[in-house]
């Protein structure tokens, strides 16, 4: 077996549509499992510069499978080993929310370890 890490991170800014109404920040923070392999999301770590709440929600194959709420000019980290794994094929994607109009940058860095 092989294991390699993936990483999906970056500085982005976005302006909210509402907290219910999360969308893609970045093309660049996308993840197709490749066939023959398996992954697994190891961590999330995120900071948040605006002065209001933001939600990042890791979507997968287009469906919310987690929300991480991001205090008001703070910062989260959160394990994510052993949740579960994503087969191959299996897309994932960062998705944020702020209240509407709320102009936020955020930084993200998503990691994940593929094992084929």
């Amino acid at each position: 077996m092989r294991s390699t890490p993936r990483f999906l991170q970056g500085v982005y800014t976005f302006e909210g549509k509402g907290l219910d109404a999360p969308s893609p920040l970045d093309p660049a923070l996308t993840y197709v499992v490749p066939d023959g392999a398996v992954t697994q999301p190891v961590y999330l770590r995120a900071g948040n510069a605006a002065a209001e709440l933001v939600c990042l929600v890791l979507m997968r194959d287009g469906h919310p499978m987690r929300y991480f709420p991001v205090g008001a000019k703070a910062d989260t980290h959160v394990a994510l080993r052993v949740v579960e794994d994503l087969e191959p094929g299996c897309g994932i994607e960062l998705h944020a929310a702020a209240p509407a109009g709320v102009r936020a940058t955020v930084v993200v860095d998503l990691g994940l370890v593929e094992v084929s």
